[in-house]
C-alpha cells in the first residue's frame, strides 16, 4: 500500500520514526479497521506530521473533531437507554462527567493507545504520550475514524464497551459521593488552584444541626452547599461548583 510504503522509506531516512506495530489494537478497543489510512491518521499527532516529507500523511485533527461529536451523541444515546427518569438537565451533567479531558484521558491509558502514537521528536522529549491532551484528542480520533470506517453502530458498540467503567460509575453512591476529590482534580488541571470551605452558617440543636458552607477560588464564592453535617454541605457546595464550572 502506497502509505506504508511512503512510511518505510521514511523510517529508513529517519531511524527514530517508526510506524506503530498495531498488533493486539482490535482486541482492545473491539473494532477491526478495514482501511488503514483511517488507522495511521487516528495516531498521527500534528507534531509527527510536520517532520515527515510526506503529502500523503495527515494528521489526526479533522477525526478528532469528528470522534468529539460521534462520542457526545454515543454517550447520549447510551445514558438516554440506563436512565428513563433522569432529567435533560441530569443527563448533559452525567455526560459531562464522562467526556471531559481527565475521562477521556483515563479511557486512552487503560486501552493502552499511547503506545501507538506518532509523536514529533519534541513531543516525545517532553513525555508526549502521558500527556491528558494528547491521550484524549486521541481517543477521539480513533473514534472518529471508526465511525468514518464502519458506522454509527460500531462506534457505539466500541464506546458502550471502553467506557463502561465510567458508565457505571454514573448515577452511582461512588461518584455523586465525592465531587470534592472530582471539584479539586478539576481545578488543578484547568486553573491551577484549590477550592477553599468556610462554614457561613450554622444552625439548629445540637443533635440536628444544619450547616450552610461556601466555596470559594482565587478568593472568589463560587457556590454554597447545606448539609446535616460540614462534609455534607462541603459535599454539596462542590458538586454545585463542579457543574457550574463544567458548563461555563
Amino acid at each position: 500500500m502506497k502509505l506504508e510504503w511512503q512510511n518505510m522509506e521514511t523510517e529508513k531516512e529517519n531511524p527514530t520514526v517508526t510506524t506503530p506495530d498495531f498488533e493486539g489494537l482490535s482486541e482492545k478497543i473491539g473494532y477491526s479497521f478495514r482501511n488503514r489510512h483511517l488507522l495511521v491518521q487516528a495516531f498521527s499527532h500534528s507534531s509527527y506530521v510536520n517532520e515527515q516529507n510526506n503529502p500523503e500523511l495527515k494528521d489526526n485533527e479533522r477525526l478528532e473533531f469528528l470522534g468529539d461529536a460521534v462520542l457526545d451523541l454515543g454517550i447520549s444515546h447510551i445514558l438516554m437507554d440506563r436512565f428513563n427518569n433522569a432529567s435533560e438537565g441530569e443527563l448533559s451533567k452525567f455526560r459531562a462527567m464522562m467526556v471531559d479531558e481527565s475521562g477521556l484521558s483515563q479511557v486512552a491509558s487503560t486501552l493502552g493507545l499511547s503506545e501507538y502514537l506518532l509523536l514529533g521528536k519534541g513531543e516525545e522529549q517532553t513525555q508526549g504520550r502521558e500527556k491528558p491532551s494528547i491521550l484524549a484528542d486521541t481517543m477521539e480520533s480513533v473514534i472518529g475514524a471508526i465511525y468514518l470506517d464502519g458506522g454509527f453502530e460500531k462506534s457505539l458498540q466500541m464506546i458502550e464497551r471502553t467506557f463502561a467503567h465510567l458508565l457505571e460509575k454514573v448515577g452511582s453512591y461512588e461518584l455523586h459521593s465525592d465531587f470534592k476529590s472530582l471539584l479539586q482534580e478539576f481545578t488543578q488541571q484547568t486553573i491551577k488552584t484549590l477550592p477553599r470551605y468556610q462554614i457561613v452558617e450554622e444552625s439548629g440543636q445540637a443533635h440536628k444541626k444544619t450547616f450552610r458552607v461556601a466555596l470559594f477560588l482565587n478568593g472568589e464564592k463560587i457556590s454554597e452547599g447545606v448539609g446535616s453535617s460540614k462534609k455534607e454541605a462541603e459535599q454539596n457546595a462542590a458538586r454545585e461548583a463542579f457543574f457550574c464550572l463544567k458548563e461555563s
